[in-house]
């Protein structure tokens, strides 16, 4: 299946997202549709043997709106910003209207004063205001030129069969302009009925000016919250130094190739991923991993494009540009979690889809039982127009996809990329999470801290046991074997080829190296391979008691030598580890290492349920064990072996620093590699579910209160009705309302963990 994102044009409200949703999901080879309304984006999957994108945009057209491909050049360089550009003349020329629309409303307003008051005003007189006639051409050109739109999408709508946010308007406007037009018209109707001819031209002409007003604070407030993505894209530099011909030469950094050596001063700004290759600095990468502390960059050091270099100059060979720079994929990656559907959000389009033709249903109710009951034509109108005018579900469309847009924008302002709006809302939810060690909770960076042989040091013996060891050790990418290697070398021992390598998942590696055969593992293999080890277990036992990771070196079936392996805890993991506890999660830890060594480090950073001695194809299910306790489980890791652990939890979240098959097997990625942006996620998504729930609030919070009241409901008791100018202002204020309160969360600030006191 392909995946096409298309930017939408024509959407007035969430109804108008659910046909384009059906459309699209009509036309034969399309398996997925995801229609956002606050972003204006389609997400589609389909399959391009049956079909292309010419046909799936036909059937955009043919419901009624526009669109076109979002184009990936223009989501990295933001130098074709369509959007902004669109977004800019649409905001021109509502303003026209709007100007045009409040100059009229405001005559029409004057001149109905006297009907309405029984003032009389003798300059609006003499203006001919108050003449019918006058208001009929005033209120004509707001409706008809001001308010075009409306009736072009509510006929666009009827033709289609459905309703939308503008059949409502449509049908409230025009009820009142044509029972005042036929007022105007023919007068002797309502005279020889003993009813006075009273006209609602300043009705229609306000409630049209309002609710453009609205529309253009609401299309002011959406463009505000994709701020972070232009925030993200205005981080790339402009141009780059690149070294060609021994020359130093400024060109535009589209025209950076791969492998071009780039110079960078102090101050300036890295302008594509690469490799440190001459210099040295310190680099400010808080703008794309969160990390608030400069990091020291020296030869053979991966630099990221968009970070500030700080103190020294220095040459870097040029490893990922165009769309394919780290700063490129944030920004794809947080566009496409913008343009994702919240399962919330579903719940909100069910609603939506049933509320224009309840409220249709309630408006021509009104209609038939005042008409009926009271034999009163205009209190009948007036209870019509403003139910049609207050039921606007467009807020309701609006409340999450907002919220989730700028929740995922401040994520990635603090180096985490979540994926989509389900991970951001599922991680509030979070019971159990589960910290892998190494890597997590550890520095990843093992180092041997004690070497024991059976035959001691004589002859050179834990020499030639070392390089044996090393020798086998360095065809396996694990941290142990690394660390071993990496012991070996600082040893200066020289390393021979070994050869039938094999590694056993959870177990150890074994080969020949010098012509011996040569196992490293863990004690329950070596008591598979009937391998005698008592002389070592008085040793082992201390080092794992000290949380250090015991391994087991034999040549040729005999035992002959104990390493004692300790990776660091990372700074933060207490901290952490106590923060996630005080917020009522379950903490769990996940590793390799045996029972003993795996409590010693749990005990250090305060966590009591571990799971130990598990097999890289275990870790999956152990997630699963702690889902069938009916738990919502978050898994953290950052290795090859994490990647179906984390598929398999409710949100997996993999540290940035990590390989790149956990990050793809993710939900979140924590770019800088500090704990704390679990805490920092976790704070994130229940501030954005509180966001969310509080918009629903105000979405809803209107109609109900509104639609009864212009149904007209107190009226009989207290004799009150709701003018249809005031729900137009209503439902205008309901969308500004909650894009407002959204917004409120660019205000989000994580709070910040001390090693010492825990969230400060």
């Amino acid at each position: 299946m392909d995946t096409l994102s298309l930017k939408l044009r024509g959407m007035s409200c969430a109804s108008c997202a659910n046909n384009i949703e059906e459309a699209i999901s009509s036309v034969p080879g399309v398996s997925n549709c995801n229609v956002n309304f606050g972003v204006e984006q389609a997400t589609i999957q389909y399959d391009r043997k049956r079909t292309n994108l010419e046909t799936i945009q036909a059937a955009i057209d043919a419901a009624g709106y526009s669109s076109y491909p979002l184009q990936e050049q223009e989501m990295i360089t933001g130098e074709d910003d369509a959007e902004k550009n669109a977004r800019e003349a649409e905001l021109r020329t509502l303003t026209r209207k709007i100007v045009v629309g409040s100059i009229l409303s405001t005559l029409i307003l004057l001149g109905s004063i006297s009907a309405m008051t029984g003032l009389n005003l003798p300059g609006i007189r003499a203006l001919w205001l108050d003449n019918p006639w006058v208001q009929l051409v005033l209120a004509s050109a707001v409706l008809f030129w001001c308010g075009a739109d409306f009736f072009k999408n509510a006929w666009k709508a009827f033709k289609r069969h459905t309703a939308t946010m503008d059949t409502l308007v449509a049908m409230g406007t025009g009820a009142a302009y044509f029972y005042s037009l036929f007022a105007t018209v023919f007068p002797g109707f309502f005279t020889s009925a003993g009813l006075m001819p009273d006209v609602y031209y300043e009705a229609a002409a306000v409630i049209t000016t309002l609710i453009l007003l609205g529309r253009l604070f609401e299309n002011r407030a959406k463009g505000q919250t994709s701020e972070a993505i232009r925030k993200l894209i205005g981080l790339q530099p402009r141009d780059a130094k690149v070294i060609r011909d021994g020359k130093e030469v400024n060109v535009p950094i589209q025209e950076v190739q791969i492998g071009d050596v780039i110079l960078v001063r102090p101050g300036e700004k890295i302008p594509v991923d690469g490799e440190v290759i001459e210099g040295a600095s310190n680099v400010d990468e808080a703008m794309v991993t969160g990390e608030s502390l400069p990091v020291k960059k020296q030869p053979g050091d991966e630099v990221i494009g968009a970070t500030i270099n700080k103190t020294g100059s220095f040459k870097f060979r040029a490893t990922r540009v165009g769309k394919d720079t780290f700063l490129s994929q944030i920004v794809k990656m947080v566009q496409q979690a913008q343009g994702s559907k919240a399962p919330i959000q579903r719940l909100a389009d069910q609603v939506t889809g049933w509320f224009v033709p309840v409220v249709m249903t309630i408006a021509i109710a009104a209609f038939v039982i005042w008409f009926n009951v009271m034999g009163n034509l205009t209190l009948a109108l007036i209870t019509t127009v403003g139910v049609l005018i207050i039921a606007c579900p467009c807020a309701l469309g609006l409340a999450t996809p907002t919220s989730v847009m700028v929740g995922t924008g401040k994520g990635a302002e603090n180096g985490i990329l979540i994926k989509g709006a389900e991970s951001l809302e599922l991680a509030h939810k979070i019971q159990t999470i589960v910290l892998d060690k190494t890597g997590t909770l550890t520095q990843g960076k093992p180092t041997v801290t004690d070497f024991v042989t059976v035959n001691g040091t004589a002859n050179g013996n834990e020499l030639k046991l070392l390089q044996l060891s090393a020798s086998l050790e360095r065809n396996s990418e694990h941290p142990l074997a690394e660390a071993v290697v990496r012991y070996a070398q600082s040893q200066q021992v020289e390393l021979t080829e070994a050869n039938k390598f094999e590694a056993i998942a959870g177990s150890g590696v074994q080969g020949i190296a010098s012509d011996h055969l040569v196992q490293i593992g863990t004690q329950r293999w070596m008591a598979e391979l009937n391998i005698d080890t008592r002389t070592l277990q008085e040793g082992k036992t201390s080092l794992e008691a000290a949380g250090k990771t015991a391994i087991l070196i034999a040549v040729d079936g005999q035992i002959q030598g104990l390493m004692g392996i300790a990776d660091a805890l990372k700074p933060s993991s207490v901290a952490v580890v106590r923060t996630l506890q005080k917020l009522g999660l379950e903490v769990v830890m996940l590793t390799g290492d045996n029972h003993k060594t795996a409590e010693a480090i749990a005990s250090e950073v305060g966590i009591t349920r571990v799971f130990a001695e598990v097999r890289p194809d275990q870790k999956a299910s152990q997630i699963q064990a702690l889902q069938a306790e009916g738990k919502i489980v978050a898994m953290v890791g950052d290795g090859i072996n994490d990647a179906p652990a984390l598929a398999q939890a409710n949100v997996g979240i993999a540290i940035g620093t990590g390989t790149d098959v956990a990050i793809a097997a993710s939900d979140i990625t924590l770019i800088s590699g500090d704990l704390q942006g679990i805490v920092t996620a976790i704070q994130l998504s229940r501030a954005t579910m509180q966001n969310i729930r509080q918009n629903l609030f105000f979405a809803l919070i209107y109609n109900v209160a509104g639609i009864p009241i212009a149904a007209g409901v107190l009226f009989p008791i207290f004799g009150w009705l709701l003018n249809p100018m005031i729900a137009g202002g209503a439902m205008a204020f309901s969308s500004v309302s909650v894009v407002t309160n959204a917004l409120r969360l660019r205000n989000f600030k994580p709070k910040h963990i001390s090693s010492n006191r825990g969230v400060i």
